[in-house]
């Protein structure tokens, strides 16, 4: 008799507790492939004087993150990650980025032999040599293979049950199958790229496309400016992605993870929410400040990859061939006025294309 897979998550915010529910309810009717229970590692954390944890397994839901969307009974919360992966063999990780080594640490050492991951996570890391991908920092950490999944993906529609795509890159047909079995749902389609990097970057950097995006919106901009400023994020995303990585697909920039997730993101999203609310005051209250009001604890990834985006920029003096990346950096971290926002920049953009001759 072949041996189950086991699942567990490791992450348990607004979009954790959306893939718990899939996940959950889909390897529930599949047991002759699947261990039915699903451990979810569950930041503790006490709501109205309760722990979180025990609010999940006796009411089934997630209060704080998703609340009024019930989880399957099968879904199990545990405030301790070495015990969430115990005996798993596909890891799933869905949390904010900046997160990930504290928790490999954690885990190294306790993982299953044989297992593999998958990443959710939208946002990327860098060092003095450039982009480091958040799958390969799973990897690097835990001796396993790790795929990523991306896409058009706000977390409240997808618990809501209406239609969604996302893209799972990968090396491994074999766990893109699996991944694909666990994940997919009448509502939420699941497809295949064998990029990881291109599907990857997307995911990271169209949260720094969706600050403009918010700036426009807070600006009092109409729907012709914010679509210019999306498309200039767009052409720059591609760029970034072939200046370090050489063989990414132009093709998965058209996938759910390109160019859909950048609109979805750039129309909705907590990083497009918090840049209309700092573009409307002004500037006169911090992203820091914007979180905690907006935000219910979650965090936003935009920022930071804004701030990382231009560290490795500067350092490898690429400062001139993203204009759009640059100014971004210099409202949110530089005080250049957000009114500052559009000038000269689509001037930079237009001169990269190439004017009419």
């Amino acid at each position: 008799m072949t041996e189950k897979h086991k699942v567990a998550i490791l992450g348990s915010g607004n979009w954790g507790s959306t893939v718990a529910k899939i996940v959950g309810s889909n390897v529930k009717t599949k047991t002759e492939s699947f261990d039915p229970e699903v451990r979810v590692w569950v930041y503790e954390e006490l709501v109205d004087g309760r722990k979180l944890t025990e609010i999940i397994n006796s009411d089934h839901e997630n209060v704080k993150y998703l609340p009024g969307k019930k989880l399957p009974e099968n879904v199990v919360a545990v405030p301790d990650p070495i015990e969430a992966v115990a005996g798993a063999d596909i890891l799933v990780f869905v949390l904010p980025h900046q997160f990930v080594r504290g928790l490999c640490a954690k885990l190294r050492g306790n993982v299953r032999e044989g297992a593999f991951a998958v990443s959710l996570i939208k946002g990327v890391e860098f060092d003095e040599n450039g982009i480091v991908l958040i799958s390969d920092v799973i990897s690097k950490e835990l001796g396993v293979e790790c795929s990523v999944l991306m896409g058009a993906n706000i977390a409240n529609e997808i618990a809501d049950e209406q239609f969604s795509e996302a893209t799972i890159g990968y090396k491994n047909a074999a766990h893109a199958k699996l991944l694909q079995i666990i994940f997919q749902k009448p509502y939420f389609r699941i497809a295949g790229a064998p990029d990881i990097p291109g599907v990857e970057i997307c995911g990271a950097l169209k949260n720094v496309v969706a600050l403009g995006a918010g700036f426009c919106d807070g600006l009092g901009y109409g729907n012709n400016t914010k679509a210019a400023v999306i498309r200039f994020g767009l052409l720059e995303m591609v760029r970034f992605a072939k200046k370090f990585f050489k063989n990414v697909q132009y093709t998965t920039f058209l996938q759910s993870s390109g160019v859909a997730d950048l609109i979805t993101t750039c129309y909705g999203g907590r990083n497009r929410k918090c840049a209309e609310a700092f573009a409307r005051a002004g500037g006169r209250k911090s992203f820091e400040e914007l979180e905690v009001e907006l935000l219910n604890g979650q965090k936003l990834q935009g920022t930071l990859t804004a701030k990382e985006v231009h560290e490795v920029l500067q350092r490898q003096k690429l400062m001139k061939e993203f204009p759009f990346f640059e100014v971004i950096y210099d409202i949110v971290y530089e005080g250049r006025p957000v009114e500052q926002f559009l000038q000269e920049l689509s001037e930079k953009e237009l001169s990269l294309e190439g004017n009419i001759e």
